[in-house]
């Protein structure tokens, strides 16, 4: 329930700081006094969009906060999943700056939105006179009949098979369209695939082939370079190896007579060993290298053919290359597999729709008992609301395809006259008529949902007397089973039921002009019952009819 709402910079409202009373209140002022800032101030609590036109003229940023004791509503697991402490009085807050950023807050934890959406559904109604149109939606007469089911699963597992049967579709569909367009290219992946095929690329060809080519170019002049470094190494004629191989002789021979020669000896002899093994690895590279101009003119060739696919196909590397041919080939595979894919993907389809015409058959019959109990009821409160005559009727038919709302089409007949046809009740009801039926249907929902707020605005638009005073008694039922409600009138019987009444009054100042509402005193009630009634001009008469109405 509303216990508390501050409103800062917002609209008219420079500051307000109002307690709210359980039970029935009625909220009362003249037109443009700031009722409906009022309400869209409570609105921006419940996650409606923010305007920046509606920051007070002059301020930064305006703020409303409000404060909900939340105890009794089963609230804990939404405040769990989206990790915000829980409290049993909780604090909402929405500040809208001028830069036209939006903040909201739950018990002073971030939230967007949505978040503050699925609270807001949670903890008040806000029934304005545009509600009213909601009548002619097929989309409202259904949730109206879902609401009133018992068993809120039937609907959750409509929503869940609907939900499998729209993916599972999506995903044939995206098969479907990748077959068509892989079938289309067929013909010319093939056709890559057979130049990839002739082409026969291997991975680190390239380099080897541009190093062989490299020598195959300069054949003499290696040749040549490697024959003057053999005859250096080996020749007969001061060749390295050989001068090595006396030098170690003659270290060899000094060991006896001078010891220290031996490690010279020893190391002399890993030299020779290796230089030995250079030189004759030389000599074997000098004499495997010949100038091949056959075997040029070939690895020219296919590093040619190399350059020119990777030409083709934009890319710098045979491992790019193979890339592309591997997709090319998976392609052409999941072509073969595409016909069974997309025969099992149908099976699944037909599964699913299915389930969901096994979960539409159960909404349809879950709604149609709901609509024949809820037929009764609503005819009922409408006579009580002096529409004697009434006759209303739930009409539910089948839909030519399911959709996210069910696989039925439902319409509110409605006649108010004795064997008058029944028709859409929104084409045939009058302003006084749609506003009895609606208060009706919310008294109904109230008492199927735990809803802790209820606020009405003008619900009491084209009826007075009697049936004003009914409609009042219907509020003060609903709040008498632990709910508040409260009430924007502009008729006294109504004013009259309520156990806090609060007037929006506006006045002038020296800068501006300033929406103020408080709650009213018994004495400040009766002159404002007795101005309602007398058109804004006090009587004795309407002061006593006044203190009549008050019980007083």
């Amino acid at each position: 329930m509303l216990r508390n709402l501050h409103i800062q910079n917002y609209a008219l409202i420079e500051s307000l700081d109002l307690d709210f009373a359980t039970g029935f209140s009625v909220i009362t002022g003249e037109t443009g006094a700031g009722k409906s800032i009022l309400l869209g101030a409570i609105g921006l609590l419940t996650g409606q969009r923010a305007e920046t036109a509606a920051i007070r003229s002059g301020a930064s940023k305006c703020i409303v906060e409000g404060t909900f004791d939340v105890e009794e509503y089963g609230l804990e697991s939404l405040f769990e999943e989206n990790d915000i402490e829980y409290d049993a009085e909780c604090l909402v807050r929405r500040e809208i700056a001028a830069t036209g950023k939006s903040r909201a807050f739950i018990n002073d934890t971030p939230v967007s939105l949505t978040i503050l959406k699925q609270l807001g559904e949670r903890l008040i109604d806000i029934h304005s006179q545009h509600q009213n149109l909601l009548l002619n939606s097929e989309g409202f007469q259904l949730s109206v009949l879902d609401t009133l089911a018992a068993d809120k699963s039937v609907k959750e597992q409509y929503t869940q098979a609907y939900a499998h049967y729209r993916e599972v579709s999506a995903q044939l569909e995206a098969l479907q369209a990748q077959l068509t367009g892989d079938q289309g290219d067929e013909e010319y992946i093939r056709f890559q695939l057979q130049q990839f095929d002739e082409w026969r690329l291997k991975e680190g060809e390239q380099e080897e082939l541009e190093q062989e080519l490299d020598v195959l170019t300069h054949a003499e002049d290696i040749k040549a370079g490697l024959y003057r470094i053999s005859g250096a190494l080996s020749g007969d004629e001061g060749g390295q190896t050989s001068a090595l191989r006396s030098t170690t002789s003659a270290l060899r021979s000094l060991i006896s007579i001078y010891p220290q020669a031996e490690e010279w000896c020893e190391r002399m002899e890993s030299l020779y060993i290796e230089l030995k093994d250079i030189a004759d690895e030389v000599a074997d590279a000098e004499d495997r290298i010949t100038y091949d101009p056959e075997r040029q003119a070939w690895v020219e060739g296919r590093l040619d053919t190399i350059y020119t696919a990777q030409q083709k196909h934009r890319v710098g590397t045979i491992a790019e290359l193979l890339e592309i041919e591997q997709r090319y080939r998976d392609t052409l595979d999941r072509l073969d597999e595409s016909a069974e894919r997309i025969a099992d993907m149908e099976r699944q389809k037909e599964a699913a729709y299915a389930a969901l015409q096994e979960a539409g058959t159960r909404l349809t019959a879950q709604r149609t008992e709901v609509g024949s109990t809820f037929e009764k009821e609503i005819a009922s409160r409408l006579v009580e609301l002096g529409i004697p005559n009434t006759r209303f009727a739930v009409d539910i038919t089948p839909r030519r395809q399911p959709d996210a709302t069910g696989a039925d089409s439902v319409a509110f007949l409605f006649s108010a006259n004795k064997n008058g046809a029944l028709q859409d009740i929104a084409e045939v009801a009058s302003g006084g008529e749609i506003s009895r039926i609606m208060l009706s249907l919310k008294s109904i929902i109230a008492a199927a949902k735990a809803l802790p707020t209820l606020i009405f605005d003008e619900i009491d638009t084209g009826v007075s007397g009697t049936i004003a005073a009914r409609m009042a008694d219907i509020m003060e039922e609903i709040a008498s089973h632990g709910r508040q409600v409260i009430s924007i009138t502009h008729l006294p019987q109504i004013a009259a039921k309520g156990t806090a009444h609060y007037k929006v009054y506006k006045e002038d100042t020296d800068t501006a002009t300033v929406s103020h509402i408080r709650c009213l005193t018994t004495e400040e009630r009766i002159h404002e019952l007795a101005q309602m009634m007398s058109a804004g001009t006090l009587t004795e008469a309407a002061i006593n009819n006044a203190r009549e109405m008050l019980g007083l």
